[in-house]
């Protein structure tokens, strides 16, 4: 590919235009054959292309779509914003990201929404045009863009978005803001629930799955990031109720990083860990209840709410709900720790 064309793409999310290609000296008969089935080019949108070998490696949740959010960007002629699951994934929010999924955006004077192509135009009435930038995108705010996800995709996703929008940097005052602004748009009820429920204490979308599984399954405060000390070292428990610890079990943390996970070490090794630290934690005085994405989705989780609040139930008989005094004085010792690690990003 010309080096031209590599550094725009670069700087549009990996994909670019056939207007770009030929300014940078392709012909047109050299992208009819590159964009050929099979050849190095995919087709991302008519007349928006990326290498194959790059659309391939990207993630089919997340960065697939954001591939084709650019692709609709660069494509469209009115003046827009990109928003809702868009402009989440530009700012890196927790999404739900199920597919397919269509490109967003919010343009100013559109009185209703509609459909085309792939792409969702929503209203702007009556809003001030505010945007900011992410990843180079134009796009809605921080807590407009929560809001607008709870309002389109319902209370689930809604938690989601609020969670890493917290987490983001997106204060209380933004999200009052947005509310009062949209008090009459469509569904804000579902917003407003969405973030009722919000705590930045989520690390990602599976946790915040999780804490509403748990809200469902038992009664009780929900802390999330509770710290303990065990053998010297501080662990971070995802949600405790009462003297119980429910943990999000991924798949990321036991794959290797070529194959899309986080994991450093053997799967092996990282599943010992996980025994070896729910022993210690089981020690200290707690129960404990695993959770996966299987457990999530219909049948499943009906049987995974039985599960836990038989578990939560046994760990209730055995250590009452009260905490003891030393994990109590330990948390409220780390509490600016726990500040810290639950707001990493400045505010967008």
């Amino acid at each position: 590919m010309h080096p031209q064309l590599v550094a725009v793409a670069a700087q549009q999310g990996g994909v670019f235009t056939r207007r770009q290609a030929l300014e940078a000296g392709c012909s047109a008969d050299e992208i009819r054959a590159l964009t050929r089935p099979g050849r190095d080019w995919q087709v991302v949108r008519r007349g928006v292309y990326i290498r194959r070998a790059t659309w391939e490696a990207l993630d089919p949740f997340v960065g697939q779509p954001l591939a084709e959010d650019w692709a609709a960007h660069l494509t469209m002629r009115h003046r827009h914003v990109m928003s809702h699951d868009s402009a989440g994934r530009a700012h890196g929010l927790s999404l739900l990201g199920r597919r397919p999924q269509l490109v967003h955006v919010t343009r100013p004077g559109v009185g209703g929404s509609r459909t085309e192509h792939g792409v969702k135009h929503h209203l702007s009435q009556g809003l001030p045009w505010a945007r900011s930038f992410a990843g180079g995108l134009p796009v809605t705010p921080l807590a407009r863009t929560a809001v607008d996800i709870g309002r389109e995709d319902g209370l689930w996703a809604g938690v989601c978005a609020s969670d890493s929008a917290l987490r983001a940097g997106a204060t209380e005052r933004d999200f009052a803001r947005a509310l009062v602004a949209m008090k009459h748009f469509p569904h804000i009820r579902a917003a407003r629930a969405a973030l009722a429920f919000g705590d930045p204490g989520a690390d990602n979308a599976g946790e915040s799955m999780a804490r509403i599984l748990v809200a469902e399954a038992v009664a009780g405060p929900i802390l999330t990031q509770y710290p303990l000390l065990v053998r010297g070292r501080v662990v971070w428990l995802d949600l405790v109720v009462g003297c119980h610890a429910f943990e999000f079990d991924g798949k990321l943390k036991f794959k290797a990083p070529a194959d899309g996970g986080v994991a450093l070490r053997p799967a092996g090794e990282v599943v010992w860990d996980e025994k070896e630290r729910q022993r210690l934690v089981c020690g200290e005085g707690l129960g404990m209840s695993r959770i996966i994405w299987d457990d999530f989705w219909g049948r499943a989780r009906d049987e995974a709410l039985l599960r836990l609040r038989g578990e939560e139930a046994v760990t209730r008989r055995r250590f009452g709900t009260d905490r003891p005094a030393h994990l109590e004085g330990f948390a409220a010792r780390m509490s600016d720790v726990r500040l810290r690690r639950i707001h990493p990003s400045p505010a967008v």
